[in-house]
Formats: structure tokens, sequence, C-alpha cells
């Protein structure tokens, strides 16, 4: 089963549950890159690395505050569970689902 796809979204964030589109695009070496948009923009993937079902990557965050977050998922079938690192804020679950 392909990583690849589009993801509709969920971070569960201290400023509440923020909706977004996250895609992936995986480059079949391991990596993959691709974004995720949403209420605070859009931020490209950075550093994306595929390993079996399980995508690590960062992204650089502007708003409200400049700050690279640290992300991990796992795909399991059309479903997305993992978290976002917000340094200073700790980790936030993001859910989604393949749209």
């Amino acid at each position: 089963m392909s990583v690849a796809g589009t993801y509709n979204t969920t971070v569960k964030s201290p400023m509440g549950d923020q909706a977004g589109t996250f895609t992936v695009e995986d480059n079949g070496d391991g990596t993959f890159s691709g974004n995720m948009a949403g209420g605070m923009g859009s931020m490209d993937v950075e550093d994306g690395k595929v390993d079996g079902n399980t995508l690590t990557w960062k992204m650089n965050m502007v708003v409200p505050m400049p700050m690279t977050l640290e992300c991990q998922a796992t795909i399991d079938g059309d479903t997305l569970t993992g978290s976002v690192n917000a340094g200073a804020f700790g980790a936030m679950p993001v859910s989604g689902t393949r749209a």
C-alpha cells in the first residue's frame, strides 16, 4: 500500500483543532515530498522520509510564530495517526483520513 495521497487532517493544538490537507508524494527512494495546507497557511515538507508505512518530516511554521515542527505519522490503510512536535509547546496529536 502506497503512503502517497491526500489526507484530510486534524491537529489538536493549544489553539484548538486545526483542520488541514496533507499531501504526500512518494519519491520511491525512501523519501517523500508534499505539503500541509490549512488555516495557518501552507507549509512544505522538508527532509521527508518513508520507512515502511511510517513517515517522518519537518515543516517550518511562520504563523503565529517562526518554528520548526518535527512530525511523525503512521499510515494504516486510509488512516493517518501521529504527532507534530512544536518545541516548547510539546507534541500535538495529528489524525487524518485519505481523501
